[in-house]
């Protein structure tokens, strides 16, 4: 044997160290293995829960903004059925007011066919034209309320459906992290979810989301704001408006039984007055016709006179005397003469009185006749008119 060849046992061994060292390379890789393996899995199990509180957080901040917005949404949805209340109300008023104003139109229209002495300004017109401007006003004032509410309405609806939409996808948010929170590898539906690893573009940062939140609750509260104001104000004007036009009614109502009365009093004394010239005309005519037959009388005495003085002037020249009966009978014929003028002045006279008496009746019956027509007007026409319109409350 040679000495430099060497031994089976010297060639064996550099072969089994190199065995040992790659076995012990693959312990350590192996040892190094489970503990990557082990660690993988508690990093694995902490991210998960870590996740689970993430998500549990989430789901209660949303739940919690989400109940927010549900009370908001109820008081809107409240406030927006209240003005849809209030704004059938206003329609009713405005119906309610064309017909008292219909029938102030109708009397002031009727009131002009009076005649034309009697188409006075008095105060039934001006209560009746107060009334009318009135009315107009208070008609031109709920439409404008009308639109004021609409338009309120449609605010509101809108806050709604902004608050709707944010309720609706708050709770898609929530039940998708709901989910998320009870998913589990076991649990995993779709195989392609695991591998969508791509992050996606996230469109606002958490105080965002919530600002976008209180955003919309703080326009709806807005619009609640200024919807409970107008609703104050329209309850008010309504209110003030029904008692306006209720105070005007009254006061023309009371003009024209004013009115009424005066031209029934006047009336009723032209009547007397009627009655008495009447009366009195025909003792005008009583007397007058008295006069005629005294003047007739004192014709026929005065002619007695004058003819018992003709006669005695044929007596003889020398029985010509001028003796007491001669001036008795002169004195005679001078006061019968004076008399009989005084009676044709006095027949003349009560002639005159009749005429002046006729226009007086004539005036009278104009008169009465005048007042009798605005009285029927206004006790009857107008009257009949007014008295089924009563203004409640709006």
């Amino acid at each position: 044997m040679s000495v430099l060849d060497p031994s089976p046992l010297q060639t064996v061994r550099p072969k089994l160290v190199n065995t040992e060292v790659m076995r012990n390379h693959s312990e350590l890789f192996r040892a190094e293995c489970r503990r990557l393996m082990l660690e993988t899995e508690n990093e694995c199990k902490r991210m998960q829960n870590d996740d689970t509180k993430r998500l549990d957080q989430r789901v209660k901040d949303i739940q919690f903004l989400k109940k927010e917005l549900e009370l908001k949404l109820e008081e809107i949805i409240v406030e927006i059925d209240a003005l849809i209340v209030l704004q059938s109300r206003v329609v009713k008023a405005l119906e309610a007011c064309r017909e008292p104003l219909r029938v102030t139109m109708v009397c002031l229209e009727e009131r002009m066919k009076r005649l034309p002495s009697e188409r006075l300004h008095d105060e039934v017109d001006r209560e009746l034209l107060k009334e009318r401007e009135l009315i107009e006003g208070v008609a031109c004032l709920l439409q404008s309320i009308a639109e004021q509410i609409t338009e309120q309405i449609r605010l509101n609806r809108s806050a709604k459906y902004h608050l709707e939409q944010d309720l609706k996808e708050k709770f898609e948010a929530q039940c998708i992290d709901n989910s998320c929170a009870l998913m589990t590898t076991h649990s995993i539906n779709n195989p392609q979810w695991s591998k969508n690893t791509e992050t996606a573009l996230l469109s606002s940062t958490p105080k965002q989301w919530e600002n976008i939140t209180e955003i919309n609750m703080a326009k709806a509260q807005q619009q609640l704001t200024n919807s409970l104001s107008l609703r104050a104000l329209v309850e008010s004007l309504l209110e003030q408006t029904a008692a306006d036009m209720q105070k005007q009614v009254r006061a023309t109502a009371a003009a024209f039984q004013l009115n009424i009365n005066e031209m029934k009093s006047a009336k009723s004394q032209m009547e007397n007055q009627l009655d008495k010239i009447l009366s009195e005309f025909a003792r005008q005519q009583r007397t007058r016709e008295d006069l005629q037959v005294a003047i007739t009388e004192n014709e026929h005495a005065l002619s007695l006179a004058q003819a018992r003085l003709a006669l005695r002037r044929q007596r003889p020249g020398k029985e010509q005397c001028h003796d007491p009966a001669q001036s008795q009978l002169l004195a005679e014929v001078q006061q019968l003469t004076a008399r009989t003028n005084e009676l044709r002045q006095a027949a003349a006279q009560s002639e005159v009185e009749q005429r002046a008496l006729a226009r007086c009746q004539l005036e009278l019956q104009e008169n009465i006749e005048m007042k009798a027509n605005s009285l029927y007007i206004d006790e009857v026409i107008c009257t009949q008119y007014r008295e089924p319109v009563i203004i409640h409350n709006f």
